[in-house]
């Protein structure tokens, strides 16, 4: 994709041999300035006739690798040119970035969104439903890959798309309109404000910082599946998903029992398909089987080293996708896929967010409360979701710096003259914030000898793990100071350009009591038991068929 994976190809050099074979046997320079007889035999400027068929033949050649070059910029170009591109963030969100590890590497993480879009003939010709031409599209499908610090596992968590969430105030970038917050099913989140205001939405829920978010549609499915060249998946039964007196529509996919390739618009069916399998959240099992066979597909077909298999790939990507500014060229698309490419299928998981039924709408879900929290700190703190790495692995963490409990700068003042404000940060997805937090904290501040401590009776985003910030460097001892006199550990403290003094935010961490409680290490592995996780490696996975679906 790159110009330097363009450069020197074969044809070009042996472009060149004629060239040089030919002025070889015609005498070399016989039409020199100085005719050809010179000194000892040599030809014009006193050089070997040897020498300078080397050096017409380099010439020729430096223009034809100068030419490829320019050829590989132009294809570079073009590939730039495929790429749609948005806001990273359109939404009111202020999730931290990630922390180091020890050897100074983050995580990253990437949203991706399948987009129900009926806005072109040939999504229309795909997804039907020509009635909603122009209507914003639905985030149907929605998935947070997280690619650890160390490059060594991936974690993937679905949220189901009727997951009732609070979708926080967005601003559409195109159109400049904004959106009030609301509280309502997260695949609505994309048509208020775009994916940047989904990608809004997940911190919020999470926690978690994301990096980036890619969105595809039908199109794009369809055209992917085709690159690849098919993706093997496997149903238990013969499955045709069809309307019936159940339920209206259905994808069309129909296969026999067994193992199949799916590609072009079959792959797109097996993807959509729902009533077949018997619900939205054993659809995004179908997903990720398909997700993992893919990944595998790709590793054992080494499309990564196959030139023409790449370039293919590189132009149905391109065309594809729309992605957040900042990843928007083919090279950083490519290096971002390289990082993907490293991690071993052992070490990939496939996960659905812990979820049960709502109490509001029986046709939606909530989050599962610990469960989902569980798993959303295994997230923050960069720990695999997997337990196929070495007992190190699981220690190279982002919150590595988190159980530190030394302060690293003293403080520049008397406990009696920081000032703290403190935040109620406690609320949750599934939890209203606790009554007069903030008080109670900065009251046993005042009780530990920080006078100046006061409350913030302002609304305060939510948080799930406890923080305290500070402003400047020369605040940073005294927010440490403030966080082990609580006992919170020094790694919760971060400096903030959006708070003006120390800061201490209560998280849903600590809801209760005015010590902060200590927190269990998760584990590599340790997962809650209804997230549906799949490992990357499985090949014995196969979908059962809801009997009314069967044929």
């Amino acid at each position: 994709m790159t110009q330097s994976g363009l450069r020197g190809e074969g044809p070009a050099v042996e472009d060149t041999m004629p060239l040089a074979q030919h002025e070889k046997s015609t005498g070399g320079g016989g039409h020199g300035r100085r005719g050809g007889g010179g000194r000892g035999g040599r030809g014009a400027g006193g050089r070997p006739p040897k020498r300078r068929v080397l050096r017409w033949s380099a010439t020729v050649l430096a223009v034809v690798i100068l030419g490829t070059a320019g050829a590989g910029y132009l294809y570079y170009e073009h590939l730039n040119g495929n790429i749609q591109k948005g806001e990273r963030s359109s939404g009111d969100s202020k999730a931290a970035r990630s922390k180091a590890n020890a050897d100074g590497q983050t995580p990253l993480n990437i949203l991706l969104i399948g987009s129900d879009s009926r806005n072109s003939d040939a999504n229309i010709a795909l997804g039907g439903s020509a009635d909603n031409r122009g209507n914003p599209p639905l985030g149907d499908v929605q998935m947070l890959i997280h690619l650890a610090a160390d490059r060594k596992s991936a974690s993937v968590v679905s949220i189901p798309r009727d997951t009732r969430v609070d979708i926080p105030k967005c601003t559409d970038p195109k159109s400049g309109k904004t959106f009030q917050a609301t509280n309502t099913i997260i695949n609505e989140s994309l048509a208020h404000g775009g994916a940047g205001c989904t990608l809004a939405t997940w911190q919020n829920l999470t926690g978690v910082y994301i990096d980036h978010w890619m969105t595809i549609d039908f199109a794009g499915v369809v055209r992917m599946a085709d690159a690849i060249g098919g993706v093997d998946v496997c149903v238990k039964q013969n499955v045709w998903d069809r309307s019936t007196a159940l339920a209206h529509g259905g994808s069309g996919l129909k296969l026999t029992a067994g193992t199949h390739k799916v590609k072009g618009e079959q792959a797109l069916q097996w993807l959509r398909t729902r009533h077949a399998w018997g619900s939205d959240l054993l659809r995004a099992r179908a997903q990720h089987m398909y997700l993992n066979s893919m990944i595998r597909t790709l590793k054992a077909q080494s499309v990564f080293t196959d030139t023409g298999r790449l370039m293919d790939l590189a132009e149905a990507a391109t065309k594809s996708l729309h992605v957040s500014e900042e990843i928007g060229t083919g090279k950083k698309l490519y290096d971002l896929s390289m990082q993907l490419k490293a991690v071993p299928t052992n070490r990939i998981t496939m996960t659905t967010m812990p979820n049960v039924q709502d109490p509001q709408n029986r046709d939606h879900v909530v989050p599962d409360g610990n469960n989902a929290q569980k798993m959303w700190k295994l997230l923050r703190d960069d720990v695999p979701f997997d337990a196929n790495g070495k007992p190190t692995d699981a220690k190279q963490g982002a919150d590595g710096a988190k159980k530190t409990t030394q302060p690293s700068s003293p403080p520049a003042h008397a406990d009696a003259q920081i000032g703290v404000t403190v935040q109620n940060g406690t609320r949750t997805a599934e939890l209203a914030p606790v009554g007069h937090r903030a008080t109670a904290i900065s009251d046993e501040l005042v009780q530990k000898g920080f006078t100046r401590a006061t409350p913030d009776a302002s609304t305060t985003p939510a948080v799930s793990d406890t923080v305290v910030r500070y402003p400047s460097a020369e605040l940073k001892g005294d927010a440490e100071r403030v966080a082990t006199a609580l006992g919170i550990p020094v790694g919760s403290v971060e400096r903030s350009t959006d708070v003006s003094g120390v800061t201490l935010v209560v998280g849903a961490d600590w809801r209760e009591g005015s010590t902060y409680p200590k927190q269990k290490a998760p584990k590599a592995g340790d997962i809650p038991d209804n997230s549906d996780a799949i490992n990357g490696a499985d090949t014995k996975q196969c979908m059962d068929v809801y009997q009314p679906y069967r044929w």
